[in-house]
């Protein structure tokens, strides 16, 4: 008689699963806030959307960590790219003006390693945490046989909530508004794939410290979260019928800055950058001069140390800064808004 088979000599542990349930549960717990009407454990999440929003529209949006997460396999640095994934797809609800409300995770793996995916969640909880919206639900795949051992990928997904008549879309920018860059916490989530190459190339002459940092950790630096900061300037310069405050944001991810503020400018608009007007860190520098690039491929493929762009009217630029300032953000006035003319949708000079 041939032996039974069972979940487990498939490859699928079904009491390790249960058992990361139930050490993410109080890192879930955390993260509640007002609305979660049920959370982890559960078939489906419920939320229900604040009262105090009068005319709410709901934002989502999705991301991933990308090749990013190659480096944590081969570094054992796990307790970061969940703040990464996060940072992701709040960072960019943020950008319609929205309010993160709640947020969901994917996790695939061939064979859960119950530490590492608690290390995983983890961070994801303390990205929710930072940026005030509640982890209430997610997925953990084992399949066998579709990533090798170690490995992973991760998927996240965020819903906000934004006023009707407060959705930032861009179409009142206007010639003379100044752009506002806050800095970056490092390469964030994008251009890894570059990034790799660069390492590769450096080998054992890679540096021991960039910023302060020790290589690795400012390698891995997570995205920065810009919600709570940003919302608050936007509640001191909000842009509706009445008042001119803050009119477009700019998630600065993939494509850089060449790519990212063109989608929140109305056609016929540019913006006009000033080489030098941020400070370019060790880390950014070092993959400069080891990738040998341009300064145009460098804001192409890399934030270059602008990760939010906040485009606002010059009569409060001045003051929208330092609230940002007060609120933990480093501030630079980069730029203004142009008529495009015959030139590109981004100039930096």
């Amino acid at each position: 008689m041939n032996k039974p088979l069972s979940y487990k000599d498939a490859g699928v542990d079904i009491v390790a699963g249960d058992a990361l349930v139930e050490r993410i549960k109080p890192l879930a717990k955390k993260t509640m806030r007002e609305g979660v009407l049920a959370g982890i454990g559960g078939f489906g999440a419920l939320f229900e959307v604040p009262k105090r929003y009068k005319e709410p529209v709901l934002v989502s949006g999705t991301d991933g960590v990308g090749t990013k997460l190659k480096l944590a396999f081969e570094w054992q640095m796990h307790d970061t790219v969940g703040i990464d994934l996060v940072a992701m797809s709040v960072n960019d609800v943020l950008v319609q003006g929205a309010e993160p409300l709640f947020f969901l995770d994917y996790f695939a793996c061939g064979k859960l390693h119950i530490d590492t995916a608690a290390a995983v969640v983890g961070g994801i909880a303390k990205g929710c945490e930072l940026s005030g919206c509640a982890l209430i639900g997610g997925e953990t795949a084992e399949m066998p046989g579709m990533y090798p051992d170690g490995e992973y990928d991760l998927a996240g997904f965020a819903v906000g909530a934004v006023e009707k008549s407060k959705i930032l879309t861009g179409q009142n920018v206007t010639p003379g508004d100044v752009v506002l860059g806050l800095a970056s916490s490092g390469v964030h989530s994008n251009g890894f794939s570059l990034v790799r190459k660069v390492i590769e190339r450096a080998g054992a002459n890679a540096p021991a410290t960039l910023d302060g940092k020790p290589f690795k950790e400012a390698i891995m630096a997570p995205t920065r979260l810009y919600v709570k900061s940003v919302l608050a300037a936007l509640v001191a310069f909000p842009n509706t019928e009445n008042a001119s405050g803050i009119k477009a944001l700019a998630h600065i991810t993939g494509g850089g800055l060449l790519e990212n503020i063109p989608r929140v400018l109305p056609e016929g608009m540019a913006a006009h950058l000033k080489k030098g007007s941020w400070p370019q860190t060790q880390l950014f520098a070092w993959l400069q001069s080891t990738a040998g690039i341009d300064d145009m491929e460098m804001n192409r493929t890399f934030n270059n140390g602008i990760g939010m762009v906040v485009v606002i009217d010059a009569a409060h630029a001045d003051a929208c800064a330092e609230v940002l300032r007060a609120h933990g953000e480093q501030v630079h006035t980069i730029g203004v808004i142009a008529a495009l003319g015959d030139g590109a949708a981004v100039v930096v000079a």
